[in-house]
């Protein structure tokens, strides 16, 4: 099989695309694009000789397996591009975990870390009334309409049905979609085809552009019919859902769920070939809150069925009519509403991947009233036996307070901030050009108000929707009024821009794409700021393209990038490429807490034949800066450097040392103990957060000073810094304007600190650490995966591994801890509003004092957990005992010295449902966001301690590979400034 972009533009458009889709595709990839943009006379302007540059530079990258030429090739170009890709390897496919893809116009891939998504059901005629009189009357454009609004709505799949007696519902579900396909807005989406009978659901299947989805298929009918109909469904290409009915009808409990489920996809994967990825089992969502003892645990079943269907039949998605929880409440829409959305909310925590749901039926989990919201949950989740009965009385209570004709505009009475956010999470547009106005007289500038009150609603949108408690119809309006109220100030924000005199140069700043830590960065920016250059920064997780068109279009004079967490390494260096390749001739800085020079010399000044600078810190940038730009002292100092550099690698290869063979490593893993084994006092996850469980006041005996000195590039540790002979006199007032604003901050509170915590049983197997869903040990739950040292060390020194420090299987009931804590939540809030005052310096302290918060944070929950596992109940630590970490146990980080690889985070994410628990997100690249957050492991052994796990070599990391069933390559990515040879 092959896949590729081909007769479309040329090959120099086509380079993102084609990198993009190498990187994902299972399958071969080919390119043959036209020869370059068609010309005003419909001819192609580019060469043979360019054109073989750019597809011979594809195939050395490892990009292609299949090479040509499209419109306006001549034979030419062919041995031209046949020259260049001469002798070169075909790209090898990388391994790819299969997920469900599913395609209208545009893709949709259903990843477990995605969010819910959503299916509008309004073009389902036995569900949408007004869609039906729609199709009845033959007024299908009205009832496009309908589908459209879907899709504008945030509909990432729309569900068809034409089951209806009085229509011939194979005409209609040929004409309807036949209509779709010819308006791109709507056809983008894939589509659902909902039918119980198979003439019309193979009608649908022929119709469709995409990949779609069939709704849906039973074993109602015996095993050979769901066989025939799977064998079917699979030749047209679409996934299947299967409804959770079998031979003696609808599965309405727990246990009969399962057994039709596990039936079902044995027969499709075993005997109808059907991928796992392609089955979505619906375990079906039942009504609740009838009066009928039976029905009381219907939802109950359908979470824990839903949990059970992710555990034992791997690669199957679950989908749910989410609105047929709600039937016994049809005419309350309150009640409804908030059934849909509490329901929703459990059901996404349960592992629920899709849902046919009306977004206008939807209501935002956090502003549920909390009595109402209590009496839903009761009944949901069967809480209570009179769950019922109470909720029945609230909604007669509340029938009165329906929604009128006339919207309830109460929030117009609130501030021009406070109505901005409501505007935002509500995705009401009407009053924004209004507020907008009102908000710029405040704040002074159109850039003001965007960085201000209606960032901050966005901020409260996007901690919804990380948190489970938006969902995407709700944000999708959201972005369209914070994009109305841009629109409005962009004609401001142009005539705002003004010179300000002759800058001495232009210079552009970013945290490379994956990474969201700024501190530094914005540090140099105000440095050379105020040495007269002009700064572009554009902010954190910047890609490459973005970079580099920001560079050439604004015409700068340097380019600085800055990274924290080592994955921005390569990054880096992609971005050192893509200068080069695009013929960049402006100095290139590299700054941050893992950057090196030794890695600026050995893996990014190579790739690239400008200038390419580390700058260690702030106060170096504004002299690097104006050598490199003045034609008097840039030789010398372009010599100069290079010079150094070629002593840095120099003195890397004799740095050089052999690495141990795996198995001697292992041979050599410490001998400890296992006879103390402390028992945690509840096993599973706990959340707390500021103003609940503790205060921010609480968290300041536990603040490091010093790194908050080394911020500001003041060395020294506190509390000695202070009277240090050089700057002690900086550093005190520094700490003084640091202790007024931590003052305003805790009593404010001016931020909120957020934590998830929890402690599961475990065992080490080797190199890895198996956890246990309970205490019997019978069940696994997960795997962590750990690396160890293969340095060569003294007679005597074991080659250490985190999960030495677990206790073996056979050797005792262990256990193992994690956690994620962040006070960055408000910090943005709190940063724009400094820099709207264009005070720079209040705004970065406010950024340091946010990560030292975070880091007290996980001090004292540290401390906390050291307690309930029982084995620091005793303590007495002093505030130098605490920095100085004089405790028994560890609280390493995935991503740093003992775990170097970041994705181990993402298991961590999942088991303590960090997300919905902090609102703390993970990049693509394995940093937290808000930047002020701190996760990581915890070990109770009492003879555990860190250490770095160095360098390794090719043997461990095809075993780390194999272990976490990841490709090889992908696993030297993530390990690259860790690995011991070339890749």
């Amino acid at each position: 099989l092959s896949v590729g972009i081909n007769c479309a533009l040329g090959p120099k458009q086509l380079r993102p695309y084609i990198e993009e889709l190498s990187a994902v595709s299972p399958v071969f990839v080919s390119c043959y694009p036209n020869a370059g943009l068609p010309n005003a006379l419909g001819k192609f302007d580019e060469t043979p000789a360019r054109m073989a540059t750019e597809l011979g530079d594809f195939a050395a990258r490892g990009w292609l397996n299949i090479v040509g030429g499209c419109c306006g090739s001549t034979p030419a170009h062919i041995r031209a591009i046949a020259e260049a890709v001469r002798g070169l390897p075909p790209r090898r496919p990388p391994q790819i975990e299969p997920q469900l893809r599913l395609s209208g116009l545009e893709p949709l891939t259903v990843r477990p870390e995605a969010n819910f998504v959503n299916i509008g059901e309004r073009t389902n005629i036995m569900g949408s009334p007004k869609f039906a009189k729609c199709i009845l009357a033959g007024k299908y454009d009205e009832a496009l309409a309908i589908a459209r609004q879907q899709v504008e709505s945030g509909a990432q799949i729309i569900d068809v049905n034409m089951d209806e007696a009085l229509l011939n519902s194979e005409d209609a579900m040929r004409h309807f979609l036949n209509l779709i396909a010819s308006e791109p807005e709507i056809a983008r989406v894939p589509i659902m085809i909902d039918s119980s009978k198979w003439s019309v659901i193979e009608v649908g299947l022929k119709c469709l552009l995409g990949k779609g989805v069939v709704n849906s298929i039973s074993l109602k009918e015996g095993e050979a019919r769901f066989l025939d109909l799977a064998r079917r469904i699979r030749r047209y290409g679409a996934a299947i859902v299967v409804m959770a009915f079998d031979e003696r009808g609808q599965a309405d409990t727990f246990e009969r769920r399962i057994e039709v489920c596990r039936r079902a996809y044995d027969l499709l994967t075993r005997q109808a070939g059907v991928p796992p990825e392609d089955i979505i089992l619906d375990p079906n969502v039942l009504t609740v809150g009838t009066g009928i003892e039976a029905h009381r645990d219907y939802a109950v079943d359908f979470l824990r069925a839903t949990r059970w269907i992710k555990e034992h039949l791997p690669g199957a998605r679950v989908s749910g009519g989410v609105s047929n929880v709600s039937f016994s409440f049809r005419g309350n829409q309150a009640v409804r509403e908030a059934m849909h959305s509490a329901f929703l909310y459990h059901a996404v925590r349960a592992g629920m991947d899709m849902g046919i749901v009306n977004p206008g039926m939807l209501a935002v989990y956090e502003e549920i009233p909390k009595d109402l919201l209590e009496r839903v949950e009761d009944v949901l989740l069967n809480r209570r036996p009179d769950a019922t009965e109470r909720l029945v009385s609230y909604a007669e209570s509340v029938r009165h307070q329906e929604k009128s004709e006339e919207p309830d505009n109460a929030w117009r009475n609130g501030s021009f901030s406070e109505r901005l956010t409501h505007a935002l999470v509500k995705g009401v547009a009407d009053f924004v050009e209004q507020d907008v106005q009102e908000a710029l007289t405040h704040c002074g500038s159109p850039l003001a108000v965007i960085e201000g009150p209606l960032m901050a609603g966005m901020n409260v949108v996007g901690d919804l929707f990380g948190s489970g408690k938006m969902f995407l119809p709700q944000v999708v309006k959201s972005a369209r009024v914070m994009k109305k109220a841009v629109a409005w100030l962009t004609p401001l924000l142009e005539a705002e821009k003004q010179s300000a005199g002759r800058a001495r140069g232009k210079v552009l700043l970013a945290t490379v794409k994956g990474d969201v830590h700024d501190i530094g960065k914005n540090i140099v920016g105000v440095v050379l700021g105020c040495n007269n250059y002009e700064v572009i920064d554009l902010g954190v997780m910047a890609p490459a393209d973005k970079i580099l068109e920001t560079a050439r279009a604004q015409q700068v004079d340097v380019v600085g990038l800055s990274g924290l967490i080592t994955p921005s390494l390569e990054e880096m260096v992609h971005i050192a490429r893509e200068l080069a390749r695009e013929q960049f001739t402006v100095p290139l800085l590299i700054g941050g807490a893992t950057t090196s020079r030794m890695h600026t010399a050995l893996r990014i000044a190579p790739v690239y034949d400008q200038p390419v600078v580390h700058v260690s810190d702030a106060s170096r940038a504004v002299p690097v800066v104006s050598q490199l730009l003045n034609p008097e002292t840039k030789r010398g100092f372009v010599e100069q450097l290079l010079m150094d550099y070629e002593r840095a690698r120099d003195s890397y290869g004799r740095q050089t040392k052999p690495l141990l063979p795996l198995n001697e490593a292992r041979a050599r893993a410490p001998r400890l103990q296992y006879d103390d084994l402390p028992q945690p006092q509840f096993l599973g996850a706990r959340s707390v957060a500021s103003g609940k469980d503790f205060s921010l006041a609480d968290l300041v005996p536990f603040i490091d000073w010093s790194p908050f000195f080394h911020a500001w590039e003041l060395r020294g540790r506190y509390p000695a810094i202070l009277k240090h002979e050089r700057h002690g006199k900086q550093a005190q007032q520094l700490f003084d304007d640091a202790q007024a604003l931590l003052d305003r901050i805790v009593t404010g509170p001016l931020l909120q600190a957020r934590g998830v915590y929890g402690f599961f049983p475990a065992n080490s197997a080797g190199e890895d650490v198996e956890l246990y869903t309970d205490e019997t040990r019978t069940q696994a739950l997960a795997a962590f995966h750990f690396l160890r040292q293969q340095i060569v060390k003294e007679e005597g020194s074991p080659n250490l591994c985190l999960a030495d420090f677990v206790a073996p299987r056979g050797a005792g009931p262990d256990h193992i801890g994690f956690f994620a804590v962040t006070s960055g939540h408000g910090l943005s809030d709190l940063v724009t509003r400094f820099q709207a005052d264009h005070d720079d310096y209040q705004a970065i302290i406010a950024q340091a004092l946010a990560d030292r918060l975070a880091e007290a944070f996980a001090e004292y929950l540290h401390k906390r957990v050291r307690r309930e596992w029982r084995y620091g109940e005793s303590e007495q630590l002093s505030y130098e005992d605490l920095i100085e970490e004089r405790y028994r146990g560890i609280r390493p980080a995935a991503g740093y010295p003992a775990c170097p690889d970041h994705t181990e985070k993402r298991l961590l994410w999942r088991l303590l449902d960090v997300e919905r628990s902090t609102g703390i997100k993970l990049t693509e690249s394995g940093a937290m966001w808000p930047g002020a957050s701190v996760s990581g492991l915890y070990f109770a052994h009492p003879e555990s301690k860190y250490f770095a796990v160095g360098k390794i070599d090719r043997d461990q990391v095809a075993d780390y590979a194999r272990r976490k069933q990841m490709a090889l390559f992908e696993c030297e990515r993530w390990l690259a400034p860790y690995l011991n040879y070339e890749r």
